[in-house]
């Protein structure tokens, strides 16, 4: 049985190109894992452009849908602010008197029942 070549792997990953470039032209099986390797470099390439050119839209789009709804949240809660400026409104807290529901009083404050 003929030996197999194993070294391509650890060449590629743990040593400088010079001494793979050496071993390659020296070894058939190497050569032809190389060519495997820039083949499937090759489609890497071709499809890299397509991918990056979809996801740099999603991005947009998300930056458009966060600064639409800080838009929208600065503008409502500045008005919900404003409004309780404009209305006279009750707030916790406040007690209400018997002249405050519209009832007749006297002098005392009490609710004066007949006249």
């Amino acid at each position: 049985m003929e030996n197999k070549c194993s070294k391509y792997e650890g060449l590629f990953v743990f040593t400088d190109d010079e001494t793979l470039k050496k071993h390659l032209n020296e070894c058939e099986e190497c050569r032809k894992e190389q060519e495997k390797m820039d083949r499937v470099s090759e489609l890497i390439g071709e499809v890299k452009s397509h991918y990056y050119s979809k996801s740099k839209k999603v991005p947009v789009l998300k930056v458009a849908c966060i600064l639409s709804l800080l838009l929208f949240s600065t503008a409502s809660i500045g008005v919900i602010g404003n409004y309780d400026v404009m209305v006279d409104t009750l707030q916790y807290g406040d007690t209400l008197s018997a002249e405050d529901l519209g009832f007749p009083v006297d002098s005392y404050g009490l609710i004066v029942v007949g006249e």
